[in-house]
């Protein structure tokens, strides 16, 4: 007999808060991806276009834990006009010895928000100068909000700017704002004037940052290109930045990196470092105080397998979940 914990989304949620030991448990994973043979398979992706929907399955084995997650996560993103969140989904935990289910994770997506945003905080950690002060945010939903604050532990941020499509929202997200003054922009190019780090986070599918917006010294963390129709940095960005990605399988297929390649402005063989590499050792992160660099982060199984095995092992230690025993 073998028993199934189940966790729901508000246990989820106090088990494993957006915290430095989350970016640590994220980057080890990204770390893994360079030093250890993981295995990862292509995302298995589902587009319902007609309901500005899409749903991504993604899972990864780590040679590191005892356990691998099976991740689904969907996104529809016409919801909030329904009154319903945008993001939903769950992961199965299973033995990486057996096969056996050892949990199910009811999150509604949460513990692909937190993953996602201490990814952002990873990059920000090895790419952007560490007397970094000044963010600008591009995009105000959740994910914005989330990458704000995980950005806040691992940089003294001390203000924040947001641009965003809809101006109520963007005005809302300044005004929720804890830790520090955030101002509304009334463009991009004003958002990014000043920042030493921008952290563009939306779903669109044109681009917002074009070449003209970059100046010394800027980080750009970029998440919201997790499609092949997405798309927020210019294809001339990547002749003024150094490119840092989190799989190059990945982006060359539905990240930034894969417009620019479309665009003929990088060669479709170009040899870029991956975010692991970077943290390992094998490969260089910024080269000075001047450079633009760029993290494209699409979202990969290794970061979904860590964030649920962190859950799964608090979750152990503080007897938490319902116990379904399967004969």
């Amino acid at each position: 007999m073998s028993s199934i914990s189940i966790l729901g989304a508000t246990q989820l949620r106090a088990l494993v808060p957006l915290d430095l030991a989350a970016i640590d448990q994220v980057e080890a994973a990204f770390r893994s991806l360079a030093t250890e043979a993981v295995a990862m398979p292509p995302i298995l992706r589902l587009d319902i276009p007609e309901h500005a929907g899409e749903v991504d399955v993604k899972t990864a084995c780590l040679p590191r834990f005892e356990s691998f997650a099976i991740k689904v996560s969907s996104g529809f993103f016409n919801n909030p006009a329904l009154g319903l969140a945008s993001l939903n989904g769950l992961m199965l935990v299973l033995s990486a010895r057996t096969g056996l289910i050892e949990a199910v994770l009811l999150d509604n997506g949460y513990l692909t928000a937190v993953r996602t945003a201490a990814a952002g905080a990873v990059a920000a950690r090895w790419l952007s100068r560490r007397n970094a002060k000044r963010v600008a945010v591009i995009g105000a939903g959740e994910q914005a909000r989330l990458q704000l604050q995980a950005l806040m532990l691992v940089r003294d941020i001390e203000h924040a700017t947001v641009w965003a499509r809809n101006p109520y929202r963007a005005a809302r997200f300044a005004e929720e704002v804890q830790g520090v003054p955030c101002a509304l922009a009334d463009s991009v190019n004003q958002a990014l004037r000043h920042a030493d780090i921008v952290i563009t986070s939306t779903p669109s599918s044109t681009p917002l940052v074009g070449a003209d917006d970059l100046h010394p010294g800027l980080h750009i963390t970029a998440m919201g290109s997790d499609a092949q129709h997405k798309n927020e940095l210019a294809p001339a960005v990547f002749k003024a930045a150094s490119y840092v990605c989190d799989s190059l399988s990945q982006t060359r297929v539905l990240g930034e990196l894969h417009h620019a390649i479309h665009a003929g402005v990088v060669a479709a063989d170009a040899r870029f470092a991956e975010l692991g590499q970077v943290i390992a050792g094998q490969a260089g992160g910024r080269r000075g105080d001047d450079e633009v660099t760029i993290c494209d982060l699409t979202g990969t199984g290794a970061q979904d397998t860590a964030i649920a095995v962190l859950a799964l092992a608090r979750a152990r230690q503080v007897g938490a979940g319902s116990i379904f025993n399967n004969i």
